[in-house]
């Protein structure tokens, strides 16, 4: 009986808590709430379930004015989609939200992690290493390793469909290492152990983010979750580990096993611009380089590959838009030759393509800030203090995109005025704190698509993709295989 009397109670204060919720300027709860658990029976369930959910979370914040409440017990999460909102947000709340501590077992305080105070000092030392200058020194890398994929692909050419995400995530492993990092790695296994701890720790992440009673690191800390997640840390940081061992004993040792890394060259990997730092200026402790490398590694890896993923199966959707980038290709490549950094500038279809599949599939569908003071909106006032999800996939699917903005169109690219402002296109971030590596990405995938492509014909079927959000927007099933044939 008395638990009936605390039940009621609970719900009565609830009741009072929505009414003057709603007489206020905070943005409008989503239906489908629970009592006291609110919209946590919604999401609950896998990364598909919470994909699926996400998307209908964006058509009802549209539908209430582009920003919107979701409640998961005790915790309020502000989403918006409305794009000067957005901006506002990113440009006024420069801290990360705390829920990125969830993330910091695996990459520490690095770029991706840190405080606004810190990002800003590491992010002005560590620019200059993806700097134009040295980004064009990458192109043998970017090159050779797309000549790799290629030869790779050779044994499904003409035998149907197949995995192409299990080349493309150790393709772009390999291109992360002996760029940023410096390093030829040729360990295989330790690569392999890597990919599957790294997406295993996603999982966690996940599941910890939606059980909301092990968001307090002390409740998380008593969790068989937990235990599973420090082993396959242990992997993750093995690898970087590996990495600078080899790295530190390349420099220190007057060794330079990369062959475009010769003394007096511009090439300058990001790694060593950490140690040197840390020799010359103390500006990074052990920790804070092994943090810097974890995080160069978890995005190289992860981002990248999961583009390259969803272009691929669009361009083997849309066969006219392949040949197009087809015909480009050998117009400004002619037969067999390298990519030049000349030559990145003129594949202007190309690029719309890979825009375009951003735009479509955004690799990182959400950031959040942290609301350190309320914040004004155009029609709302968020509340300090609370959690607030930037959807860029929102941002995306926008109505100012026009009535095709679900369709794969990469024309809207090439027409003047056909795309809207920088505001509601944002696949590496909004505001100050964008990805630092968004011109590497852009300049790695430009290169391995123009060799894919001129080597073999692409067929695949978007329509069976089934997707699901694990951090970053993942496939599930088999529906994002592709077939490929050899170009005569």
């Amino acid at each position: 009986m008395f638990a009936v009397v605390l039940l009621c109670i609970a719900c009565f204060a609830y009741w009072c808590w929505c009414r003057q919720r709603a007489k206020t300027a905070e943005p409008p709860s989503l239906p489908g709430a629970w009592p006291l658990v609110g919209h946590l029976p919604v999401f609950f369930g896998d990364g598909c379930k919470v994909w699926n959910q996400m998307n209908n979370a964006i058509d009802q914040c549209y539908a209430v004015g582009g920003t919107a409440t979701i409640n998961f017990g005790p915790i309020t999460i502000y989403v918006v989609t409305d794009p000067d909102d957005c901006d506002t947000i990113a440009t006024t709340c420069m801290e990360k939200d705390p829920i990125y501590e969830f993330v910091k077992p695996w990459v520490g305080e690095s770029l991706f992690t840190s405080r606004y105070e810190v990002w800003k000092n590491d992010y002005k030392l560590l620019n200059p290493a993806f700097s134009q200058t040295i980004l064009n020194t990458f192109m043998d890398v970017f090159n050779s390793e797309s000549r790799k994929l290629v030869k790779e692909f050779e044994k499904h050419a003409g035998k149907g469909p197949f995995d192409h995400f299990i080349y493309l995530r150790h393709n772009a492993l390999n291109i992360i290492c002996r760029t940023a990092l410096g390093v030829g790695f040729t360990d295989s296994n330790l690569a392999s152990d890597y990919l599957h701890a790294a997406d295993s720790t996603l999982d966690t992440m996940l599941e910890r983010f939606i059980k909301f009673w092990w968001h307090s690191p002390y409740t998380f800390a008593w969790s068989k979750l937990k235990k599973k997640q420090d082993a396959y840390l242990k992997v993750l940081h093995k690898m970087s580990d590996a990495v600078l061992q080899k790295r530190k004993s390349e420099l220190f040792g007057n060794m330079c096993v990369e062959k475009n890394i010769t003394p007096g060259t511009k090439f300058k990997p990001f790694v060593d611009i950490l140690l040197e730092l840390s020799i010359e200026k103390g500006a990074f402790n052990d920790e804070q380089i092994r943090a810097q490398v974890d995080f160069m590694l978890a995005a190289g890896h992860e981002t990248t590959p999961n583009a390259l993923l969803y272009t691929m199966v669009l361009l083997g959707s849309h066969p006219d838009v392949q040949e197009k980038v087809f015909s480009e290709i050998q117009e400004v490549l002619g037969g067999n030759k390298d990519v030049e950094k000349m030559d990145l500038s003129r594949l202007q279809y190309l690029e719309a393509v890979v825009k375009e599949s951003l735009r479509l599939f955004t690799v990182v569908p959400q950031i959040a800030r942290k609301l350190e003071k309320d914040v004004k909106l155009k029609n709302h006032t968020l509340s300090a203090g609370k959690h607030c999800a930037l959807l860029l996939c929102g941002l995306h699917k926008n109505s100012i995109w026009g009535p095709d903005r679900y369709e794969f169109n990469p024309e809207r690219w090439l027409e003047p005025g056909k795309v809207p402002g920088n505001l509601v296109y944002a696949p590496f971030g909004l505001g100050r704190r964008q990805c630092i590596g968004k011109t590497f990405a852009m300049m790695s995938m430009k290169t391995t698509l123009a060799h894919v492509v001129r080597s073999y014909r692409i067929k695949a079927d978007h329509t069976k993709m089934r997707l699901k959000y694990v951090v970053t927007l993942k496939p599930d099933n088999d529906g994002h295989y592709i077939s490929i044939e050899k170009r005569t």
